[in-house]
């Protein structure tokens, strides 16, 4: 796949943390309830940390006390992609920035939160940069 935004690992692995580059461009996963915006309520906007692509909006954002941020949806689908991801021995859908290809987390539906789309975007902060609404 194709991606607007397309760099060479070693170009990643220059701009990107170790951390953030295990998650973003490996898919991994980082720890629950050790990422930076598992529990803000900082009003803004949510973009790609490796494209700074806008992905998600505070006004989405809610509390799944899953150990991540946890959103009920982006803020337009052409701003994320959708992967079937059957590691683990369980099929999830794997979200990813449509820019880049950067990894994001994983989508859930049906889990009974009482949200609008009942889907919870569970996102890895590691993956997010958030530009407050006040800046």
């Amino acid at each position: 796949m194709s991606y607007k935004i397309e760099k060479t690992d070693a170009e990643w692995r220059e701009q990107l943390s170790p951390a953030e580059y295990h998650v973003l461009r490996e898919a991994g996963t980082e720890r629950p309830f050790v990422g930076e915006y598992t529990d803000t309520k900082t009003v803004g906007v949510y973009g790609c940390r490796a494209c700074g692509a806008e992905l998600f909006s505070s006004e989405t954002k809610f509390d799944s006390h899953c150990g991540w941020p946890s959103y009920y949806a982006p803020l337009a689908e052409d701003r994320v992609q959708y992967i079937e991801d059957t590691t683990l021995g369980m099929r999830r859908v794997e979200v990813r920035c449509a820019a880049c290809g950067g990894h994001l987390g994983h989508v859930f539906e049906g889990e009974g939160y009482g949200t609008p789309t009942d889907q919870r975007y569970c996102i890895n902060s590691i993956s997010l940069t958030l530009k407050p609404a006040d800046s």
